[in-house]
């Protein structure tokens, strides 16, 4: 080859190849483009998103709830020996919508909508209402406190319940006979309207109005009270007041269920004698103090009836005057180890006015903590009954919770589990 033709060919493969150059470079570049627009896009989301994340986390709504579930032994349940699976022992069945949204200048809407449900039918508890634990919505602002309107909780369960064993360890049976002073948070506020306080070096406040919903008698069936409570160290302190209208319809009647004109308190013969009063009053006083490994708590109560035989038609023993109940607990929580806890607990209810009636009752417990959110218990309960009780004849024990003995004395024994979610 001569060298003319030599770069000739030479200079022809250096073009071709810079013409393939060139595609491949083509060819990328086409081929990236998506590629980086997509990128693109994705990073302008994640500022986007980025941005929207603080508007967002200014509202929130959480679902929550327990089950808890035990086997129950009776010695004597209306004269006879009983086993059965019971639900809401420590903690009441629940599940629930809460919610907020953050308003500006420190304010925010508040909800909460409550269900209660047997674990052991899948049926709704609180005389079979949705949301029968509480349903309300309110303002809620550091600075000013919060005000909320619906079915909720009085101040003897806000400020005392959480005092006494039976929301603690000694489950629902290890109540107040009746629940008579709704220390252990039987009975709801319909149609209310509640401030509390923001907390002030640990002293907290909160008052309730519930409308009666009567025409013409603003009163009739209406359910007011107020409480104060303080934390500070190893203290925590209570006291309440409750003021209720024909408790009968408004207290013990508070569920879509109940009779509008016959008695919603036949379920304790503690005080299914004095359904025809017209009004009833609790004060209540309690805490607790902390020691190292152990835990005291205290409470009094006393509950009236008052105005007997206002309601002539839930009278038949024709009873008049008031009826009052004196009740005071001394409790002990203690831990063994940070998962091993033992309870105990001693109880003293004393009836005086139309009749006079005794009951007494202590309760032994012992709980394992598997995690922060389940646990196993194991509870014996003893009650003693004496004197007269609202039915006018011989007292029986009746344990919370259970069908009256047939006898003085009554004994119980529950093993069970709570979970948390």
């Amino acid at each position: 080859m001569t060298p003319s033709r030599y770069l000739r060919h030479a200079r022809a493969a250096r073009h071709s190849q810079s013409l393939r150059t060139r595609a491949r470079r083509r060819l990328a570049a086409s081929l990236c483009s998506p590629l980086a627009s997509g990128l693109a896009a994705g990073v302008a989301g994640l500022a986007l998103g980025a941005a929207a994340g603080p508007a967002q986390a200014q509202s929130s709504v959480t679902l929550y709830g327990t089950i808890d579930t035990a086997i129950v032994y009776a010695n004597n349940a209306g004269g006879k020996r009983q086993f059965e699976m019971n639900s809401s022992n420590v903690l009441g069945n629940r599940w629930g919508l809460r919610g907020s949204e953050d308003l500006g200048n420190g304010l925010r809407a508040v909800f909460d909508l409550e269900n209660g449900y047997s674990s052991t039918t899948g049926g709704f508890q609180q005389g079979g209402d949705l949301f029968g634990r509480q349903a309300w919505v309110g303002l809620a602002s550091q600075r000013a406190g919060t005000l909320t309107a619906g079915r909720q909780y009085d101040a003897v369960v806000d400020f005392i319940g959480p005092f006494i064993a039976g929301t603690q360890w000694a489950t629902y049976l290890g109540g107040h006979p009746g629940d008579l002073d709704n220390t252990n948070n039987d009975y709801r506020s319909n149609n209310s309207v509640k401030y509390t306080t923001p907390t002030y070096r640990g002293l907290r406040a909160s008052g309730l109005y519930s409308f009666g919903g009567t025409p013409g008698q603003f009163g009739r069936n209406s359910i007011w009270s107020l409480g104060v409570g303080y934390t500070g160290g190893p203290i925590v302190l209570g006291a309440a007041y409750v003021h209720v209208k024909d408790p009968n319809f408004s207290y013990f009647g508070n569920n879509s269920s109940s009779s509008a004109t016959g008695s919603n308190m036949a379920a304790s013969r503690v005080y299914s004698g004095y359904a025809s009063a017209g009004d009833e009053q609790i004060v209540a006083v309690g805490g607790t103090y902390t020691a190292g490994p152990a835990i005291i708590g205290a409470v009094y109560t006393n509950t009236r009836f008052g105005e007997l035989g206002a309601h002539a038609s839930l009278d038949p023993l024709g009873y008049r005057g008031s009826a009052s109940f004196h009740n005071a607990e001394l409790n002990l929580r203690y831990y063994l180890t940070p998962v091993w806890l033992l309870g105990a607990a001693y109880d003293y209810t004393r009836g005086y006015g139309v009749n006079h009636v005794t009951y007494q009752q202590g309760d032994l417990g012992i709980t394992y903590i598997l995690s922060k959110r389940t646990q196993l218990y194991l509870v014996g309960l003893y009650q003693h009954a004496s004197g007269t009780d609202s039915s006018g004849q011989a007292a029986v024990a009746n344990i919370n919770g259970l069908s009256a003995s047939s006898t003085p004395n009554q004994v119980s024994v529950l093993a069970g589990i709570t979970h948390r979610f």
